[in-house]
């Protein structure tokens, strides 16, 4: 079972200070990866060194911008300074933004363009800029491997997110584009793929998918008639696929958009 291991991997981690990125770091700090938290927040990546460090693993923070080159080559000479390598890319900075997610009541028409602009740069330069950066040191290096976070909104039209429906099908398209790019010209070492979760409850859905009262919405009760396994689903449960991309063991998969969902990008809802 070695060849599933990541063990003493250089893994950069992009949004580690959030609840998804901690989640995985949390787990390849476990499975003996080296870490890079990257975060624009001190406050948030401070706590998450603290945190990973606390399990026994080696793990530094960088505080990075995912939209500014300049910010991610000094990290890129940082790291490779300080590891030689970087093996490992993740990422995970992204997500909806306020004022993103059109109302009940609200049409696409209602919607500030600024904040399309937003969440559109966030999740489709925020993915594409550390990509050119790291995903150049791994060319240099012949290996690496790149993860990319695409969406149930990338695979079918979710209603109130237009701007993050978006942004996450441009993901999925440039996680396929890069993965040939590199191959071909590169080497069969140098490996892009995605994980597309499926609903999981966190800060920034909490308010659509929960009540006050702790019941469901109407849009989560939609989510779960649609989703086989009848629940949303837990965090955690993404790390695995995430950790098996990036080993050896994948060694031949490059190019995929892996839906993690309970199913739900499967189900007619027949």
């Amino acid at each position: 079972m070695n060849n599933y291991s990541i063990k003493d991997k250089v893994a950069v981690i992009t949004g580690a200070g959030g609840v998804l990125g901690g989640s995985i770091a949390k787990s390849f700090i476990e499975a003996g990866a080296k870490v890079v938290a990257m975060d624009i927040r001190q406050e948030s990546l401070d706590s998450r060194v603290k945190e990973l460090r606390s399990l026994g693993g080696e793990a530094i923070g960088i505080i990075g911008n995912v939209l500014d080159t300049e910010s991610l080559q000094k990290a890129a000479k940082d790291i490779l300074d300080k590891w030689g390598c970087i093996d490992i890319l993740l990422n995970i900075a992204g997500g909806n933004i306020p004022g993103a997610t059109l109302d009940p009541d609200q049409s696409f028409f209602d919607m500030d363009l600024q904040n399309w602009d937003k969440v559109t740069n966030l999740n489709m330069n925020g993915t594409v800029y550390p990509s050119y950066v790291f995903g150049k040191v791994m060319a240099n290096q012949g290996a690496g491997s790149i993860i990319n976070i695409s969406s149930m909104a990338a695979f079918a039209a979710l209603t109130r997110v237009p701007g993050y429906s978006a942004a996450k099908a441009a993901v999925s398209n440039f996680t396929q584009w890069l993965a040939c790019e590199v191959a071909l010209k590169y080497g069969d070492k140098v490996r892009v793929n995605a994980i597309a979760p499926g609903f999981f409850i966190g800060d920034q859905n909490r308010a659509v998918l929960i009540n006050p009262d702790g019941s469901l919405t109407e849009r989560s009760q939609k989510v779960l008639a649609k989703t086989p396994m009848k629940r949303f689903g837990d965090i955690t449960e993404l790390n695995g696929a995430v950790q098996f991309l990036c080993s050896e063991a994948a060694g031949f998969i490059t190019g995929v958009v892996l839906p993690i969902d309970g199913g739900f990008s499967a189900f007619s809802g027949v």
